[in-house]
């Protein structure tokens, strides 16, 4: 009498004869001359008339949005904004003079920044020149933006776009500045405007340079402990006169030498738009102290 063999676990089998044993993958494996795991789970999930699995993804993390107006807002906008390099800020920036820019990575461009004229009207879309407002640890706690017209240049708003306030500022300003240059150095040119700074960095573009974005706000603004000398390029305006006198009051209790630049216009950039590179250089060689003349002045053979 042939004894039947124990049962096994089920699922599997075992040929008695050979002694091979396997479940219904390895069946499926042999029967369809399979080689890759996956293509035998596939062919056995439709063998059984299984469903298809789906994984499971795991939601993307939804980032946060930055309080408006806040420092992290401030450093969002910089961070997804771009090289102004070929756009039109750099042809904004020539126009107004400034054919050689010397910004250091402080300025970008954004091609669709919005502008909110009020809270009761919709939000447009311009593009702009993102400047980064930095502490003296160079760690950005704002930006300033400046929106600009695509499409072109006139005298009445200078290449700023048509709107009621073409330039606005976010984040942390007080004692900050739109930094040109190291800030850690023992000479600093400070002054209000970007385009005043940067119209000065065309003769001087290896000295360090600081645009606090108003009177007020250069009046307040941080002066660094390396800090020695201190030039103040002043607006040719009450409020210029009122903040050099307590800029250079503040520098002079902390020790630093401060000294004057004065424009013959209303500021550096009028002056360079409309007297040229060469005579602001030679107003400046006139105004500068003789050792950083040498140390930081281009010679007139560098400005073509």
């Amino acid at each position: 009498m042939v004894q039947d063999s124990p049962k096994g676990p089920a699922g599997k089998w075992t040929d008695a004869a050979t002694g091979e044993h396997g479940d219904l993958l390895d069946i499926i494996r042999e029967s369809r001359g399979l080689r890759d795991f996956r293509a035998v789970v596939e062919e056995a999930r439709c063998f059984l008339k299984l469903p298809r699995h789906e994984p499971e993804l795991d939601p993307k993390p939804v980032r946060p949005a930055a309080p408006a107006g806040s420092q992290e807002a401030a450093r969002r906008l910089f961070a997804i904004s771009q090289p102004i390099e070929g756009t039109v800020v750099e042809t904004y920036l020539q126009r107004r003079g400034i054919t050689h820019v010397h910004h250091g990575g402080s300025l970008r461009f954004h091609p669709r920044c919005y502008y909110r004229p009020d809270e009761h009207l919709p939000t447009e879309t311009w593009p702009a020149m993102i400047a980064s407002v930095t502490d003296l640890d160079g760690r950005i706690t704002g930006v300033h933006r400046t929106w600009l017209d695509p499409d072109g240049f006139d005298r009445v708003r200078l290449g700023k776009a048509p709107i009621d306030t073409p330039r606005r500022a976010m984040g942390d300003l007080l004692g900050n500045a739109v930094r040109f240059g190291v800030a850690e150095d023992d000479v600093l040119v400070a002054g209000e405007g970007i385009e005043t700074m940067l119209s000065l960095r065309c003769m001087l573009p290896s000295m360090p340079m600081a645009a606090a974005l108003s009177a007020n706000h250069l009046a307040a603004m941080l002066l660094s402990p390396s800090l020695r000398r201190l030039y103040i390029a002043r607006d040719a305006d009450a409020a210029g006169d009122a903040v050099q006198i307590t800029l250079a009051q503040r520098a002079g209790a902390a020790g630093i030498e401060a000294i004057a630049l004065s424009p013959r216009l209303g500021d550096f950039n009028e002056d360079l738009h409309v007297f040229g590179l060469d005579a602001l250089r030679a107003a400046l060689r006139i105004q500068l102290a003789p050792e950083n003349v040498d140390r930081f002045l281009l010679p007139s053979t560098a400005l073509g």
